[in-house]
């Protein structure tokens, strides 16, 4: 199947470079562009996007606020949101994570970063495996006051439903290890972890693994650590 790719970025030469890029796949292609977030949605609406590639910073409705959008709905639920950013160090970052997002990249990224970025997104996995995106959310979640102020005690209860074995399944991926990696640590198949990993998002009400990752922090599950 080919991966139907959306830009936002009010740059339009960003675009075009990124439209070069991604129609050279022979899996994917671009489908539409915006320069704003509320044409990002219109168009992700539209032409069924499965990816978007979104600057979270662009006049008027901007990429965090584009982001709340396509999450919150229900005909967008098969799209998923990159966000790219000029910094790798961005305050808004998380915030992206907790709208819906399903991870980050730095516009500096080198062109097969930004590939691969897309085949996972499309295949409904989260880019949280570069050491920068484990290391952002520790740094901002390790915060007193915004773990005090944000965290959702519902999340925490909600967290009772969960079985042992799918609690230890999401320290692991709140650690930004694959399926394999958890696979190999906790002595099961893949595929077990997959299963977990999926009933785990239902009962917490996550759309993907970045969400799990930000509900682990936020519910007290995992403590992240700052170097």
């Amino acid at each position: 199947m080919t991966i139907r790719v959306l830009l936002a970025d009010d740059q339009a030469l960003l675009r075009s470079a990124f439209r070069v890029l991604v129609d050279s796949e022979p899996d994917m292609e671009v489908v539409g562009e915006a320069s704003d977030g509320a044409a990002a949605v219109e168009l992700a609406r539209s032409e069924r996007a499965d990816v978007v590639l979104m600057d979270i910073r662009m006049p008027g409705t901007d990429g965090l606020a584009a982001t709340r959008l396509i999450s919150a709905d229900p005909a967008l639920a098969q799209v998923r949101v990159v966000i790219l950013t000029t910094f790798e160090v961005d305050d808004y970052v998380v915030q992206s994570l907790r709208a819906g997002a399903s991870g980050f990249l730095g516009k500096g990224s080198e062109p097969e970063e930004l590939l691969n970025a897309i085949r996972i997104a499309a295949g409904g996995e989260a880019l949280l495996s570069p050491a920068a995106t484990k290391g952002l959310i520790a740094r901002f979640l390790a915060q007193g006051d915004v773990l005090d102020d944000e965290r959702d005690p519902d999340r925490a209860q909600r967290l009772d439903a969960l079985t042992v074995r799918e609690r230890e399944v999401l320290v692991q991926v709140a650690g930004g290890h694959s399926n394999d990696e958890i696979a190999e640590r906790l002595e099961v198949s893949p595929l077990t972890v997959k299963t977990h990993v999926n009933r785990a998002m239902a009962k917490l009400g996550a759309r993907d693994r970045a969400q799990l990752v930000v509900i682990a922090y936020e519910s007290g599950l995992v403590r992240p650590r700052v170097d």
